[in-house]
């Protein structure tokens, strides 16, 4: 179950060929998103169990779930971006129903990710369901 944000990365990365242009696709999709806040980056948004320094913010409002993020690291901000495009906008009930495992998979990430990336990013997904959980 993703989100048409989502299957567009994942159309995208199908066109891609090697796996420099997609680390490419994933780092510029972190450059485009908007800074996270200074006054965002504080021990309660900071996420456990990353290499880098990372934040998440997340939001539900009506139902709604949605978070900004960023990191120190290029490449993990860039996963952020992923990650928001695949949960951002779902309705909360339905943010524990995502298998961000597989949906992950389908781009091939769990192959190409170091194993502190690899924990870093199921550190990030358990922040968002965790939150989503307690909602």
């Amino acid at each position: 179950m993703a989100s048409a944000a989502f299957e567009e990365i994942v159309e995208d990365f199908a066109f891609l060929d090697d796996w420099e242009d997609r680390y490419r696709f994933v780092i510029d999709a972190g450059k485009a998103m908007d800074p996270l806040p200074d006054a965002l980056k504080v021990p309660a948004t900071k996420v456990d169990g990353c290499a880098s320094q990372v934040w998440l913010h997340p939001q539900i409002e009506g139902g709604v779930f949605r978070f900004d993020g960023e990191s120190d690291a290029m490449i993990v901000n860039g996963l952020i971006a992923v990650l928001r495009k695949l949960y951002n906008d779902l309705p909360v009930a339905d943010v524990l129903d995502v298998d961000a495992r597989a949906e992950m998979e389908r781009l091939g990430l769990n192959d190409h990710l170091s194993a502190q990336r690899s924990n870093g990013l199921r550190a990030m997904i358990e922040r968002i369901r965790s939150v989503a959980a307690t909602a």
